[in-house]
């Protein structure tokens, strides 16, 4: 799949690191680092635009690695890119760890995985058709 990038940032264009990775990591595009204190979340630009054909979304995703070793997170994860979308891919970061955590220029923040999806079309009724689930919500089943 072919995808138009616009690539304002001074680094590469992003990337799969090995064949079957699903996501490609982004990187800050920053003119100083900014350090996140505890609790602290910031807009992080990546100098990247991009135009995805109709049908699709790209999806933006912590890194496990950043998440674990030093507690650095997405707000609203995952956010989501429409393909109508055309301004810079901006990354709102979080850090839930105890200590600063400095964003330097050209580190990987997040991964992008591009999707399919469906345009939903309601058909309006007054009934569903009947599971064995029902209305069973949370913790419906006993189990953990």
């Amino acid at each position: 799949m072919k995808v138009k990038l616009v690539n304002k940032s001074h680094h590469d264009a992003p990337a799969y690191s090995t064949p079957l990775s699903a996501g490609m990591d982004l990187r800050a595009n920053l003119d100083a680092p900014v350090t996140l204190r505890p609790g602290e979340r910031r807009l992080i630009p990546t100098g990247l635009y991009i135009s995805l054909p109709a049908g699709f979304e790209a999806q933006i995703r912590p890194r496990s690695g950043l998440a674990l070793k030093k507690g650095i997170s997405i707000v609203n994860t995952p956010g989501t890119i429409d393909a109508d979308y055309r301004g810079e891919i901006g990354i709102i970061l979080i850090n839930h760890s105890q200590e600063d955590f400095t964003v330097q220029d050209g580190e990987r923040i997040c991964q992008m995985v591009v999707a399919r999806h469906e345009t939903v079309e309601w058909d309006l009724c007054d009934t569903l058709d009947e599971t064995e689930r029902g209305e069973g919500g949370f913790g419906h089943t006993g189990k953990l």
